[in-house]
C-alpha cells in the first residue's frame, strides 16, 4: 500500500547528531515537517536546509517542528549541522529503515544504492500525514510555500 496524505505517519526512532534516540511520537501535539534529503554537504541539500534554517521563525510561529533526515551517519550530520549553524534536529537513517517506510529511496543515485530522495512530509499534531511531496529530481527543492500554506491551514 502506497503512503499518502491522510495515512497515519509511520513512527520511527533515529539518532540525532549527538547520538541520542529521537522518536517521531515525541513531537506529537505539534505539526512536524519531515525533510528527507540525499546527502549532507551537497550543494542542493545545503541550500534546502539553510532555507529551512533561515525561515525558522516562520516555522516556530506556526508551531511546527522540523526534523531533517538523511542516510548519512550521525557523525557526518553533526559536522554538517555545526558548519551551517542548522537550528533544528538532523536525524541519521543510516540503515535506511525510515526512508523505506516513507517510500523515499533511490534505487540508484549516481551509482549509490539506497540514498534518500528529497521529500517533505507534514505530520499533524495527531500523527496524520497532511502533506507529502517526493521529488525524483534531486536538484529541485521542496515547495516551501505549499508547506507554509498547509501549516497555516493546520493552525486555524
Amino acid at each position: 500500500m502506497a503512503l499518502k496524505e491522510g495515512n497515519k505517519a509511520p513512527n520511527f526512532v533515529l539518532q540525532d547528531t549527538e547520538g541520542n534516540e529521537v522518536q517521531l511520537s515525541d513531537f506529537m501535539g505539534n505539526p512536524v515537517v519531515l525533510l528527507f534529503f540525499p546527502l549532507a554537504f551537497s550543494e542542493v541539500c545545503t541550500r534546502e536546509l539553510c532555507t529551512a534554517r533561515d525561515n525558522m521563525k516562520l516555522f516556530e510561529s506556526l508551531n511546527a517542528k522540523i526534523l531533517a533526515i538523511s542516510v548519512d551517519s550521525f557523525f557526518t550530520l553533526k559536522e554538517f549541522k555545526r558548519s551551517h549553524n542548522i537550528n533544528f534536529t538532523l536525524l541519521s537513517d543510516f540503515n535506511r529503515v525510515v526512508s523505506q517506510k516513507y517510500e523515499t529511496l533511490y534505487h540508484d543515485y549516481y551509482g549509490m544504492k539506497g540514498v534518500a530522495k528529497r521529500s517533505a512530509h507534514i505530520v499533524d499534531s495527531e500523527g496524520i500525514i497532511q502533506y507529502r511531496e517526493v521529488l525524483d529530481n534531486s536538484s529541485e527543492l521542496p515547495d516551501f510555500d505549499a508547506i507554509q500554506t498547509k501549516l497555516q491551514e493546520l493552525l486555524s
